[in-house]
């Protein structure tokens, strides 16, 4: 794990958007116009899928996919100018949040600036032939960072670049991809710039990087890019609560994966927990009630890690905008069932200091479908309680018997004899300690 990674990031609230299908225009300058709505969700973070120019060679849909990129150092016209953008970044910092820009260093285009000028800095197939190495990804070609020195120091003045102009982080797009000695090298020249810079990494699941291996390509472990990265996505343990959803495994499968996220990272791990990004389904459409996407929404907020919103996922939209062509964000269902209220609340919660602080634990209920996790300082314990099945039932909790406020829900809960009645909402209960 970075040294100098900041634990405050365990609270941060982290927002995404995909500007071509944000608002109307898919501007800049109209996203600055949002920025207090933003703002209001508790938002810390404002992370732009890729921002540049995009390639048309072989293009996806009608527009082209953001991931293949034909320059690095300019910004897409669809969005406004470079202008607008730092005007943007101005805004950003205005209303005291950060901003975050997708970092796609693995390939660009097959008609990008740096392919056409140097050539040498890309991956070549047994046929000689410009490729890339997964197949599906028919719009890029692959760098190949085994030769050419000149080649990381170009990506890195790229990112000193944008540093300067006021960006406070990138997510890096599969940075598994990318020898973890580069972005060892990168973090090192950007926090010359911003010491305070946040990096977050795409990291893989595990039979991607089988797959990939067994290839004969290089590809690096979540345990591997900690050493450069303070964040990495949470793709090791999304199949299991992705199957759970689809009825196709148990949730104790789900949680034994979270339990073991905390011997197999370093003790100051942390994890990005997000129910829906740009490659995933929409939670709104894989639960199916108000009240489990009420239980669900709770949950990551209340995961040890960064929380990551889609724009959309306040309005309940089920709907995924696709990548490659026009597709607007459906706005009409904004605060639905009142979850844009709901993840206010859960932000203001996740700041207070037990969640950067305590020793957390997870665990399943002696309920099915139930899960219990718990933060522990010497002043207080907070307890959350999730029944994703709604069941009836009394669980068991290591609470001391009395009447506690429920900090999400609607009502006070009773814990006597070491049991509690569950609800069809989710429980948070803080106590204090000093007074046991």
């Amino acid at each position: 794990m970075a040294t100098c990674t900041d634990s405050s990031l365990k609270q941060s609230i982290i927002y995404q958007v995909y500007n071509r299908n944000h608002n109307e225009s898919g501007t800049f300058r109209e996203l600055i116009e949002d920025l207090p709505r933003i703002k209001s969700l508790g938002v810390d973070i404002v992370y732009l899928l890729p921002i540049h120019p995009i390639g048309k060679k072989d293009k996806k849909g009608t527009l082209g996919c953001p991931y293949s990129i034909s320059d690095y150092r300019a910004v897409n016209p669809e969005y406004g100018t470079l202008e607008d953008f730092v005007a943007l970044i101005e805004a950003v910092h205005e209303w005291d949040m950060k901003i975050m820009i997708d970092v796609v260093y693995n390939h660009t285009s097959r008609d990008s600036y740096l392919l056409q000028h140097h050539p040498e800095w890309f991956y070549k197939n047994a046929e000689g032939e410009f490729a890339n190495r997964v197949g599906d990804w028919s719009d890029i070609t692959d760098f190949d960072y085994s030769q050419h020195e000149s080649l990381w120091e170009e990506l890195i003045d790229c990112l000193t670049y944008w540093a300067k102009l006021g960006v406070d982080g990138y997510r890096c797009d599969v940075a598994s991809f990318v020898p973890v000695e580069f972005w060892l090298r990168a973090r090192r020249e950007v926090s010359k710039i911003n010491p305070h810079f946040i990096w977050l990494a795409e990291t893989v699941d595990k039979d991607f990087i089988r797959t990939i291996r067994s290839l004969g390509f290089s590809v690096h472990s979540d345990c591997e890019m900690y050493q450069a990265f303070d964040i990495c996505y949470d793709y090791d343990v999304y199949e299991a609560f992705k199957s759970y959803l689809l009825g196709k495994s148990s949730l104790d499968l789900y949680i034994r994966r979270l339990q073991d996220q905390e011997v197999i990272y370093p003790g100051n791990y942390i994890k990005l927990r997000c129910l829906e990004n740009h490659d995933q389904r929409r939670i709104a459409s894989l639960v199916k009630t108000v009240e489990q996407l009420i239980m669900w929404t709770t949950f990551v907020y209340l995961q040890k890690g960064t929380t990551m919103i889609y724009a959309g996922q306040e309005a309940a939209c089920k709907h995924t905008p696709s990548l490659f062509d026009v597709d607007k964000v459906d706005w009409s269902s904004y605060n639905k069932d009142g979850i844009a209220d709901l993840m206010a609340k859960l932000a203001r919660l996740k700041k207070d200091d037990v969640m950067r602080d305590g020793v957390y634990t997870i665990m399943s209920g002696n309920i099915s479908d139930s899960v219990i996790l718990k933060y522990e300082t010497e002043l207080k314990t907070r307890v959350a309680i999730f029944n994703f099945g709604l069941k009836d039932g009394e669980l068991s909790v290591d609470i001391p018997d009395g009447i506690y406020e429920n900090l999400v829900g609607h009502s006070s809960i009773v814990v006597r004899n070491g049991y509690l009645r569950l609800e069809g909402e989710p429980i948070l209960i803080d106590v204090d300690n000093f007074k046991l």
